[in-house]
């Protein structure tokens, strides 16, 4: 009998394996990236050393002229020392008097030391507000998103932790076994969906110039997949599970209230897009809609059990697991990268094409994907092969969608440092174009053969789901609630939700790459199953600080968005004064009084 185990990684050089030169060369496009941006800044900062030296100088040049100024005239002893001596008081523009800005000019006033190192951020233009009831529909969706990210991640920190001590507790409750679906479940279904939904409430309607079909159908969808989450969660704390596959761990009743809550929302969206005001439907409409057309179809064939038994529940499970990804999440984000990424630069899309060809490709490739994570297993061979061959074909889609985004880019790469939200947008598209390609690369026999049961496959799902899916979201989220609200976030704790959710990404996905490859040869070498575990530890240890980074940026997160929606009384100064004068009054009269 020949096994594919007895196919080891060394037969095949590694270096010269396609998957594994594409892997390091996506790996270092964001790396170069970032020390072209430190580079840069660091120049900047160089070159304001130079010329404080200039300064200095300049000022012993002054101080030699003034002592040489017996060979100069008077009177250009005058002018010299009037050049040099002169100095803005900062104050030219100022006066006693109150100013008047007729026109609108003056913007952002304030006394505060500005530090220069730190770009200051530009607030939103006033905009027409939006209707007060949707408003508070999409908040409600973003808030029990991020409610749902909170807990699902604090799962997910904990998990990383028992990695490294795995005696932590002896609560069955939360063993691995039990908690791991809790955390990708709520972090799946709870957090992306339910934030997704809530900016597509806002999305949907806006790019076609209309208002939301029904606020109660939304108010419905918001409660039935909250239930679901709620049961889901107990259900599976309590070891009650589907059993049947990774990321389906809910039961059918609870994945049914899920469902009826996705189908609420199709039939708004596509009430709403049918009711528009404008000719064409927008492309971001398109990918919206597309994508809770498949999640319906995904979930109910994914849950029937006709064909659950034996190979078929691994080819189903395929189909579920890769589609959910690349036809629920991926095509709703870039539905919402194809509103928001024109809207917060202020121009349209490069090319409307290429959205049109990255649609329908993606939908045509991304379809037959979901197999080349079975790679050497029992299912037919050519069907692993047509899966291999759809992997590859992804790279039209993607190639399409990133020139796209960053052709929108071009001409206004000065916005991104002024920017609350796009910072998030273009990690967003620069890991849709890494992490896609890395999928891709993955996909190819000998890579899938070194990389497949390893840590590797961890990174690139957190480098899928959080680096495109979730930067994105929190870009969303960063673009349209002060708009809602009409109150900005503070800019330092932007910043710091920003760099330590990116710092936080590359400390846990580089070292579980690196790890995973190394746990793949081991395996091809044949050692000892134990062999892999020890070397994986320091490993597992850069995972578990690259999550609690992560893990903490979401705190700061949500205390962020507390901060945007957060309600204070404001104070009329018309009523006040009305007040204080009937007070000075009701005064006087008791003083009236008292005397007579």
């Amino acid at each position: 009998m020949v096994l594919a185990q007895e196919q080891t990684p060394d037969e095949v050089s590694l270096w010269s394996s396609p998957g594994v030169l594409i892997t390091i060369v996506l790996i270092a496009i964001p790396m170069i990236l970032g020390i072209i941006i430190l580079t840069m800044k660091s120049y900047r900062i160089a070159k304001q050393i130079r010329n404080k030296e200039t300064l200095k100088q300049a000022k012993i040049l002054a101080e030699e002229i003034v002592r040489n100024k017996a060979s100069l005239n008077p009177e250009q002893i005058a002018e010299k020392k009037r050049r040099l001596e002169y100095k803005l008081s900062n104050a030219e523009l100022s006066g006693k008097q109150p100013a008047k800005d007729v026109r609108g000019l003056i913007q952002n006033p304030t006394n505060e030391l500005i530090n220069s190192f730190f770009a200051r951020k530009s607030q939103p233009p006033k905009r027409p507000k939006i209707d007060k009831n949707l408003t508070k529909l999409v908040l409600w969706f973003l808030g029990s998103a991020i409610f749902w990210l909170l807990l699902g991640t604090s799962v997910g920190e904990y998990l990383g932790i028992k990695f490294l001590v795995p005696d932590a507790d002896s609560v069955s409750w939360l063993s691995f076994g039990r908690l791991r679906p809790v955390h990708t479940n709520l972090v799946f279904w709870g957090w992306s969906s339910l934030a997704m939904l809530g900016l597509g409430y806002y999305t949907v309607p806006r790019v076609g110039n209309t208002s939301i079909a029904s606020l109660k159908l939304g108010w419905y969808s918001l409660y039935f997949i909250n239930a679901s989450h709620i049961i889901g969660t107990i259900s599976l704390m309590a070891g009650i599970n589907n059993g049947g596959g990774e990321y389906r761990e809910y039961i059918w009743p609870v994945m049914l209230l899920f469902v009826i809550g996705l189908m609420l929302s199709l039939f708004n969206y596509y009430k709403t897009v049918a009711i528009r005001k404008t000719k064409e439907i927008y492309i971001s409409n398109w990918y919206i809609i597309a994508a809770v057309i498949f999640i319906n179809i995904i979930a109910v064939v994914s849950y029937l059990p006709f064909w659950q038994d034996g190979l078929g529940e691994t080819i189903i499970q395929g189909y579920y697991m890769h589609q959910a990804v690349g036809l629920w999440f991926m095509m709703f984000v870039l539905g919402l990268l194809y509103y928001f990424l024109p809207q917060q630069l202020n121009k349209p899309i490069y090319s409307y094409s290429l959205g049109i060809l990255a649609f329908w490709t993606q939908i045509l490739f991304y379809t037959l994907i979901g197999t080349h994570h079975f790679v050497f297993s029992s299912l037919p061979w050519w069907l692993q092969t047509v899966a291999i061959v759809g992997s590859v074909g992804m790279l039209i889609p993607v190639a399409a969608g990133t020139i796209n985004f960053l052709m929108t880019f071009k001409g206004s790469w000065n916005k991104v440092a002024s920017s609350y939200s796009l910072p998030f947008f273009l990690v967003g598209v620069i890991y849709y174009f890494t992490g896609s390609l890395q999928g891709t690369a993955e996909a190819f026999r000998f890579t899938n053969l070194l990389w497949h049961f390893t840590d590797f496959t961890i990174a690139h799902s957190h480098i899928t789901m959080y680096g495109i899916i979730t930067f994105t979201l929190f870009a969303g989220v960063y673009a349209i609630v002060p708009r809602l609200t009409g109150k900005e976030p503070t800019q330092l704790w932007v910043g710091a939700h920003f760099w330590m959710a990116l710092v936080g990404l590359q400390f846990y996905t580089i070292p579980l790459m690196i790890g995973g490859t190394l746990k793949g040869l081991s395996w091809g070498d044949g050692e000892p199953f134990i062999n892999s575990v020890v070397l994986m530890e320091p490993y597992w240890l850069w995972r578990a600080i690259g999550g609690t980074l992560m893990w903490l940026s979401h705190i700061v997160f949500a205390y962020n968005f507390y901060k945007m929606v957060r309600v204070e009384k404001e104070v009329d100064i018309h009523e006040v004064t009305l007040q204080l004068l009937q007070n000075d009054n009701k005064e006087s009269e008791i003083e009236e009084d008292l005397k007579t």
